[in-house]
């Protein structure tokens, strides 16, 4: 199931994403007795984060059953400032009352190939021989690129690993080498929601919506959960350049 969301700006944004991360949250503890969800970096998500760190969310959600995990990581410690971990722990963890042991972050701090196996092996601990996140949060990168899934690189067609160690010299910056859930995982998703702002975006997005057939697929249009749900949330600038949907 696909469907596109289109908000008025960022602001509305986070408040569209927060509301849907409460239902999958409470959806979760109901059937299964636990949220796992896979989190990104950037600012459009850690304005929702910081909605999520308030009222009513913090009274709504049960952060004792929420596990948390990351789609991707820089190879950095959790202390530099380009980490996704100390990111969203200053604007969400902090101010949670959620257990550590509920907190899975990817070790940026090792060498890439070792931060991913770690990584694959606390998903296996915790998932067992099937890792279906109940929601996975996505950005979008003007090159088209999600979580840290570059065009052109091996880790877009790993088919076995669920995380993939991923060099990366290019632009967008920091240039530094990335640690990144693959497709695989991420296609078994219960839900997966982009989040996608700006009028920076909007030349991707068009491209995504209207890239012409026979055209190599962007990364982000590799996304396609089943037979979970790919939500498209996007504001009106990032969706400047499209005539109507």
């Amino acid at each position: 199931m696909s469907e596109i969301e289109v908000v008025r700006d960022v602001a509305a944004l986070a408040e569209r994403a927060a509301n849907l991360f409460l239902t999958a949250a409470q959806e979760a503890v109901f059937s299964r007795g636990t949220f796992s969800v896979a989190l990104a970096g950037g600012s459009t998500p850690l304005r929702m984060y910081d909605l999520l760190a308030g009222d009513p969310y913090t009274l709504a959600i049960e952060w004792s059953k929420v596990h948390l995990f990351w789609g991707d990581e820089r190879c950095v410690p959790p202390t530099h400032a380009d980490s996704n971990y100390l990111q969203t722990a200053a604007h969400l963890i902090s101010r949670l009352d959620i257990p550590m042991k509920n907190i899975h972050r990817i070790q940026g701090e090792l060498p890439p190939i070792q931060a991913a196996a770690e990584y694959q092996a606390e998903l296996q601990h915790y998932f067992g021989a099937n890792p279906v996140f109940d929601l996975v949060l996505l950005g979008l990168g003007p090159d088209g690129h999600t979580a840290s899934l570059f065009p052109g690189t091996q880790a877009l067609e790993e088919k076995e690993k669920w995380v993939a160690a991923v060099p990366h010299s290019t632009p967008p910056p920091p240039l530094v080498d990335r640690v990144s859930l693959t497709l695989p995982v991420l296609n078994a998703s219960r839900q997966v929601l982009f989040l996608v702002a700006g009028a920076e975006k909007a030349d991707v997005v068009a491209r995504i919506f209207k890239s012409p057939s026979g055209e190599p697929l962007l990364p982000a249009q590799r996304v396609c959960p089943n037979p979970g749900r790919l939500t498209r949330l996007l504001d009106v600038a990032a969706m400047g350049k499209l005539d109507r949907m």
